[in-house]
């Protein structure tokens, strides 16, 4: 587990279920963990010696990973956006409460839309630091430190218009000038420089679908 920003935690761990790392999150300050999984050093205890999580936030439906050891460890809430909760109805599953996008959803978080992959795909505002964007699968950061878009296996019917769509949402958060770093739920961190990072993912993609 890293600090990234001040108050603001990252660790990686293995998924087994789609054969690769992902990344969770901890806002100390808001109380709020980010698709979390229990950290391969420490278990939940290592979250716990840094501060107590109040929320447990999905960035989209396919991000539950073991929120519920979170939400039964310290009696908090999980959210995720309202279009996404048919994937909560089955019998084993823990309570998710719906959000919206332009809610805060924790303190010093709110929930921006990014959609065009599946409709409730989710960009978190932090007030953390020079302000952080944490993002869902709309966009992700390779191993060799560049961003990209998921696979086209992954987008469904038509992946040239979910590209579209994903590089509208980003154009449009570009559009905010409260950020300059970055979290994915897949991809490591970028602290600083994030938004001209971004800007200039934006910027190949809206000239390669010219």
């Amino acid at each position: 587990m890293d600090e990234v920003l001040d108050g603001v935690l990252h660790w990686t761990t293995f998924h087994e279920g789609i054969g690769q790392p992902v990344h969770s999150h901890f806002y100390v300050e808001g109380g709020a963990l980010f698709d979390p999984r229990v950290p391969e050093i420490g278990g939940i205890d290592e979250v716990a010696r840094h501060g107590r999580p109040e929320v447990v936030l999905l960035s989209n439906r396919h991000h539950l990973r073991q929120s519920a050891a979170f939400a039964e460890r310290f009696d908090c809430t999980i959210k995720a956006h309202r279009a996404g909760l048919h994937a909560f109805g089955g019998a084993d599953d823990p309570d998710v409460v719906p959000f919206d996008f332009g809610d805060q959803v924790a303190p010093g978080v709110t929930a921006l839309e990014v959609g065009a992959l599946t409709p409730e795909d989710t960009a978190f505002h932090i007030t953390a630091g020079p302000g952080v964007l944490l993002f869902a699968d709309g966009v992700i950061r390779g191993d060799d430190g560049a961003l990209a878009y998921v696979p086209d296996g992954l987008m469904g019917d038509d992946p040239l218009a979910v590209r579209r769509g994903l590089t509208a949402a980003l154009t449009a958060l570009l559009q905010r000038d409260d950020f300059d770093a970055l979290l994915f739920a897949h991809g490591a961190p970028v602290p600083s420089g994030g938004r001209d990072l971004l800007a200039a993912f934006v910027d190949a993609q809206a000239a390669a679908a010219a």
